[in-house]
Order: structure tokens, then C-alpha cells, then sequence
């Protein structure tokens, strides 16, 4: 993790959308905005908290679990994830994705491909505060197919 002081360039759409936690596969987490992620680059930047004025956060992709797309940073601490492929709402293959910390998630992807860095899921909890993840292949344990 790198403190940049040059700042990547800024968005000025409106914060929902760009609203992630950071799960590095270590434990760690960064709550923030970021304005440059793309699924095959190797690094982009958070600004922790959503303090845009504040130095951008480095975060290199191959120390990470996930980027979640959040609804907001607090979230639900009594939630408890129901995944439901007959509830949510979701295109493409339904997936079961347990990560070498045996952490378990389900949802639908569009992309998967092992060879890629990762792919996005559609979480099968609608009810969740994830509004989207990006997977990293390199945290995955396994990945079954639900039917």
C-alpha cells in the first residue's frame, strides 16, 4: 500500500457507484471512493473515507481478495448474508466462490476466466450491502457452479 500524492484524474459523478472496500487477502480492509479501478489493472487508487482532497491510497491488486461496490460504508452489522438464486436478481452463471480463508460467496458472473486477474460477481444477496464484486482468481480457492 502506497500514499500517492499525485492524484489520479477526478471524477465528478456522484459518489454512489464508485463506493468500495478493499479486501486485501491478509485480513486488512480500506473503506473509500476510487475513480480508477479497471478489472486488469494491476494497481488504482482509494481515497479513504470518500476524502477526495485528502492523498490518494495506492493499492496493488495482487495483495487483495475483493473490491466491493458497497451501498454505503456502515452497512448492516446484523446482516447476515443469505444467498438466494431464486430471490436476486442476476444475469449470467450462478457461482459459488470460497476463497482461500474460507470465506464462501454466491452470485452471477458474466466473466469468469481463470487466466484473467479477475471477474465480477452480482451478489445472490440482494438484501446485502455489496452492489457488486470484483474477485481476484489469485484468493480463490474454488468456484462450483450452481445450477
Amino acid at each position: 500500500m502506497t500514499y500517492n500524492t499525485s492524484s489520479p484524474r477526478k471524477d465528478t459523478s456522484a459518489m454512489a457507484g464508485r463506493m468500495v472496500v478493499a479486501r486485501f487477502r491478509d485480513g486488512r480492509l480500506i473503506k473509500g471512493t476510487t475513480v480508477d479501478f479497471m478489472p486488469q489493472k494491476e494497481s488504482f487508487h482509494i481515497y479513504e473515507g470518500g476524502d477526495e482532497s485528502s492523498p490518494a491510497i495506492q493499492v496493488q491488486a495482487d495483495e487483495l481478495k475483493a473490491v466491493l461496490y458497497v451501498k454505503d460504508f456502515e452497512g448492516n452489522p446484523e446482516h447476515k448474508d443469505q444467498y438466494d438464486f431464486v430471490k436476486a436478481a442476476g444475469h449470467g452463471r450462478k457461482a459459488e466462490v470460497t476463497f482461500e480463508d474460507g470465506e464462501v460467496i454466491a452470485g452471477f458472473t458474466m466473466g469468469y476466466h481463470a487466466e484473467k486477474l479477475g471477474f465480477f460477481m452480482v451478489p445472490a444477496d440482494p438484501d446485502g450491502n455489496n452492489a457488486r464484486i470484483f474477485v481476484l482468481n489469485a484468493a480463490v480457492k474454488s468456484i462450483d457452479w450452481v445450477r
